[in-house]
């Protein structure tokens, strides 16, 4: 039987994972009337759901736990608050009006609300995306299937991995893989040296005893059933070699999982191709929000739950008085900043989340400058006692822009 029911809750979260529900369960609790989280999973949680590892949580919860028990926290605690979690539920449409088509098990569903948050989240680049050339064998993954198939299928990959990038996230892979018996034999930055925080990069040479090769990339896989080797090419030299492995594991380099978004015709930072959004997480469209790793591809999940945490104030404001908010000015990153999260500012802006102003960089900057322009002035110039790396979010004091005309021209950050 289809289950043609309209649902009309005050506010639908698309996505269940940390931003998700946070944003749901602060809205619940808030006073902010029926909030309903659509999740296209068989389970809420996200990404850390299948991260069996520790360091979740120490930004929102201000506890260390492993990645399923922090879902499962969040999970709990949305419920807690009233809010009503649908899984296997797929948002296939999204009319003007905010309202969705909701495809389930069941069924069609329409949900109406009257305030939208999408917290859809971000995803790995696959292999088609990175043009990496050669035979088409099994043994070819990105973290999050790395994960699925160990964590949740308890499945194993290989024994010998070639791991592509050295981000925060590339360790994460390494870790899984080694619980799963396969050891990593390499890892491959693009960059000069690792993107992840040396301290990991350390840790990660000295006791897990994985080579990271600088300044190179795999070209392409071999194997006519399974991953048997990679040629991997040194960018400065131009010279190649075969390294023999049965896994490949392709990791970070992301991108928002803007499809929802970009049929809804909200507008869409070049940069990210992320939704445009001020430092309200308001986007282009009345009513509807975008949060979490939608809008920063991607940051870890403890920031993204405090995206949830901000998004509650703007989405109660907009279920009150129903304010559509002026044009805002845009914020643009000029290289190497790749984008710039809050994206827009506006008049009756407040500071964004953690009053943080994100972006990421394509090469290292030792000791950054930021450098904030408008209409053709120099508005201010700050040194930042932090490096800005490829691989990881760089960080920037919301004051930057405290002298910004919030009906001016379009504002340029610049590393100077």
């Amino acid at each position: 039987m289809n289950d043609s029911r309209l649902l009309t809750p005050a506010v639908a979260v698309v996505g269940g994972g940390p931003a998700g529900l946070t944003a749901a369960a602060t809205l619940a609790a808030g006073g902010s009337g029926d909030v309903l989280v659509l999740e296209r999973e068989t389970h809420a949680g996200g990404i850390p759901r299948h991260s069996d590892h520790t360091g979740y949580g120490m930004r929102d919860l201000r506890r260390v736990l492993s990645g399923p028990s922090y879902a499962a926290r969040l999970v709990d605690t949305a419920t807690r608050s009233g809010v009503t979690i649908r899984t296997e539920a797929m948002v296939t449409g999204i009319d003007a009006d905010r309202s969705l088509t909701v495809t389930t098990p069941q069924g069609l569903t329409r949900v109406r609300p009257d305030a939208l948050v999408l917290a859809t989240g971000a995803r790995e680049r696959p292999r088609s995306a990175r043009m990496i050339a050669g035979d088409r064998p099994a043994g070819v993954y990105t973290t999050g299937h790395l994960q699925n198939l160990v964590h949740l299928q308890h499945g194993t990959p290989g024994r010998r991995a070639v791991v592509v990038g050295a981000e925060l996230v590339s360790w994460s892979a390494v870790l899984t893989l080694r619980e799963a018996g396969c050891r990593t034999v390499l890892m491959t930055t693009t960059h000069d040296r690792s993107e992840s925080y040396r301290a990991f990069s350390a840790l990660g040479r000295t006791v897990l005893r994985v080579p990271v090769a600088p300044r190179s990339r795999v070209v392409s896989i071999h194997g006519r059933h399974r991953v048997e080797a990679v040629t991997i090419e040194d960018l400065r030299t131009g010279t190649q070699r075969r390294v023999a492995c049965d896994t490949v594991v392709l990791t970070g380099d992301w991108i928002p999982d803007n499809e929802l978004a970009r049929t809804a015709g909200l507008d869409v930072a070049p940069g990210s191709r992320s939704p445009v959004v001020d430092a309200t997480l308001r986007t282009s469209a009345p009513g509807v929000f975008a949060i979490g790793n939608l809008v920063h591809p991607v940051d870890t999940a403890d920031v993204a739950a405090l995206d949830g945490r901000h998004v509650a104030d703007g989405v109660h404001r907009w279920l009150t008085g129903r304010h559509a908010p002026e044009a805002g000015v845009p914020l643009r990153g000029e290289a190497p900043l790749r984008w710039l999260s809050p994206s827009a500012v506006r008049v009756d802006d407040h500071r964004p989340a953690r009053a943080r102003l994100l972006s990421w960089v394509d090469e290292h900057v030792a000791r950054p400058v930021v450098e904030v322009r408008q209409g053709g002035r120099t508005l201010s110039r700050h040194r930042l006692p932090w490096p800005a790396a490829p691989g990881r979010v760089f960080r920037i004091p919301w004051r930057v822009l405290e002298d910004v005309d919030r009906r001016g021209d379009e504002v340029t950050v610049a590393l100077a």
